[in-house]
């Protein structure tokens, strides 16, 4: 029988691309399928007393996931994924020597929207919160199944939610199902909250 999951994501997020790399790897060998869902790590660290260095980064992060969210809104659920692996694949692994963020965030989208397909003026919500609200909406949908202090990624599994797994690499193969299988069975525990050990490393793409 088919597991339908929902995956919470900001383009942004190192962390976020490597678990939908493996949950990308767990649809494709496992009878899984995933629905995918802009998040604003911005909209969720509004009005927060941050470090400077951080919220100016969030803000030059803004556009990615608006335009996901433009891309979900006028042209149809199926396309946010090839728009998300296309911009994510600019943004990670092939990360330019760009100093200006908000600049090589644009060069990203503008990069992922031509590689989709999808029409170039879709750039132009980077800069727009006409779908601000939609984005705030997605926030909550994802929040209110796994709570408030958490970011991304988020996934959920048949109404049971939470946040990760964080890893780096991506598993492959066996691996991916193994993680996965284990990932099922933690959160459908009522009394699990959390797993945690320091990382060693960063995301690895490979």
């Amino acid at each position: 029988m088919t597991q339908h999951a929902d995956f919470w994501f900001d383009p942004i997020c190192p962390w976020a691309w490597m678990t939908s790399r493996w949950m990308t790897e767990v649809e494709r060998l496992r009878d899984v399928e995933v629905t995918w869902h802009p998040f604003s790590l911005s909209i969720l660290n509004d009005g927060k007393d941050l470090d400077p260095d951080y919220r100016k980064h969030l803000e030059a992060a803004q556009g990615p996931a608006r335009v996901a969210m433009a891309v979900r809104e006028e042209h149809g659920q199926e396309k946010v994924k090839a728009f998300y692996d296309a911009v994510g694949t600019a943004i990670h692994p092939e990360k330019t020597d760009e100093p200006d963020e908000a600049r090589r965030f644009h060069e990203a989208i503008v990069k992922a929207l031509d590689e989709t397909g999808l029409p170039a003026q879709l750039a132009d919500h980077a800069d727009s919160e006409a779908y601000d609200e939609k984005l705030r909406a997605s926030n909550r949908e994802a929040l209110d199944l796994v709570g408030d202090d958490v970011g991304v990624p988020i996934i959920a599994i048949e109404g049971t939610a939470f946040f990760g797994p964080v890893m780096s690499p991506a598993p492959k193969g066996e691996d991916a199902t193994k993680v996965w299988d284990g990932a099922v069975a933690l959160a459908s525990y009522p009394g699990f909250f959390e797993l945690k050990r320091s990382r060693t490393s960063g995301p690895i793409f490979d």
